[in-house]
């Protein structure tokens, strides 16, 4: 069984992406087989990941999946190499407002130690008051060490390695480097799909990375994870049909390959087709998933996309389920208004109109529940997600498809829409809720 350990960090910007890609990157380059997970819901950085290591990356989630789905998808990504590193979300600690399925839970689940990336610019031995009380903080998560990001000069290095010495081992000095800096637009960086340099970009961090951090020190802290046995598990969403057409471009890339893996395991056939490039879904399929991405950037394109548009109007005239989430839900609306205010023709299959002018941020985990009987399950089937995006409904008709609430229980209103066998909303299903 492989081994692993967790990257983490005190905060979000602290440079654990970048570092975790750059490590992925250097294993790879030294010829280990390196796989890796990132905890929570995120669709950026797992691509990022598997083009450092040419594995797959999948999400683990404690508040969002259900115990079956988070063995079974631990057990996935163990089974792919020798070592596996994991890349935590925000804090350490941090997880939603009761705490749950932060980055140490799933490290105490998993039993695998934590190496703590620590932003050092502006710090000299304060560092020793934080590293304590990380390391202290909790019985069930070890602290294995610390890899110190954007170290200056020599007189730094020493001030913190004379602050950090005996506490926990120092894996690391990086420097700081304009070559580990990666461009953000309003959902996180910019997807790896759209860097034509990424493969350039990796080497580059890898390089800096193998340079400043001892890879075997690192690797030797490793452990094999603790995965009990567990239950056959079902797909979060029963398949949506038996043959479905997937939309699958930049404009449409916030799939959860859990999700998508969960469909295949039961024989569902996934039909992949881009939008962007005015392709309509397989007329043979008898369902459509448009999953979340970026369709506001490209909504003029998008509109102008007769074979898409039509496509998705044939698939509802033959009775196929066509499922939208959040940017899918976009499209399906009656239009998108972009960020300059230019109003967009869109599929016109559901009674909404949406705009990203004026954004305002939408963030959290989600529970839901369908407001009737429809093609994701009986009335009342309840499911855990999330919600992430600038956009906003300014217009809405018609029937709910979801009620929904954060993840404490507090309830935000009626979600989505659904007319027939055409549904969507804003959230983004990761598993359905425990029984």
């Amino acid at each position: 069984m492989a081994r692993g350990l967790l990257i983490a960090a005190p905060s979000s910007d602290s440079g654990k992406t970048v570092l975790t890609l750059a490590l992925l990157r250097a294993f790879a380059n030294r010829g280990d087989a390196v796989s890796s997970f990132k905890v929570g819901p995120d669709y950026i950085d797992p691509a990022f990941h598997s083009a450092a290591t040419g594995r797959p990356c999948r999400n683990l989630d404690l508040w969002a999946m259900r115990k079956e789905t988070f063995g079974a998808t631990a057990r996935d990504v163990v089974a792919q190499s020798d070592l596996v590193i994991g890349e935590g979300v925000m804090g350490l600690f941090d997880g939603n407002l009761e705490g749950e399925g932060s980055t140490a839970d799933v490290a105490a689940a998993l039993k695998l130690p934590v190496v703590l990336v620590l932003d050092v610019k502006g710090q000299g031995a304060s560092v020793a008051a934080l590293v304590k009380g990380f390391r202290d903080h909790r019985a069930d998560v070890d602290l294995a060490g610390v890899i110190l990001n954007r170290v200056g000069r020599d007189n730094h290095r020493t001030i913190l390695d004379r602050a950090l010495e005996g506490l926990v081992p120092v894996l690391g000095h990086v420097p700081r480097d304009a070559g580990l800096a990666l461009p953000e637009r309003h959902l996180g960086l910019v997807q790896a799909s759209e860097r034509l340099d990424l493969e350039q970009f990796l080497d580059q961090a890898g390089s800096i990375v193998a340079r400043s951090v001892d890879l075997d020190a690192l690797a030797r802290l490793a452990r094999k994870p603790g995965l009990d046995r567990m239950e056959q598990n079902s797909p979060a969403l029963a398949p949506l049909g038996q043959r479905i057409a997937l939309a699958r471009d930049t404009a449409f890339a916030f799939a959860y390959p859990s999700l998508l893996d969960g469909w295949r395991r039961v024989g569902a056939e996934l039909l992949p087709f881009s939008p962007l490039n005015d392709e309509g879904p397989d007329a043979s399929a008898d369902a459509v998933y448009l999953p979340g991405g970026y369709p506001e950037l490209h909504a003029a394109r998008l509109a102008a996309n007769d074979r898409f548009l039509e496509g998705l109007r044939a698939a509802t005239a033959r009775d196929a389920v066509v499922f939208g989430e959040c940017g899918g839900f976009m499209v399906l609306g009656e239009r998108l208004i972009d960020a300059e205010g230019e109003s967009h023709a869109m599929a016109n299959l559901l009674p909404v109109a949406t705009s990203f002018s004026a954004p305002r941020l939408h963030l959290g985990y989600r529970r839901f529940t369908q407001t009737r009987e429809t093609f994701l399950g009986p009335a009342n089937a309840a499911f855990r997600g999330h919600e992430f995006h600038y956009a906003r409904l300014v217009r809405q008709r018609g029937t709910p498809l979801f009620h929904a609430s954060d993840a404490s229980g507090c309830y935000f209103g009626p979600a989505g829409a659904v007319v027939g066998r055409v549904a969507g909303s804003f959230l983004h299903v990761i598993d359905r809720e425990p029984a």
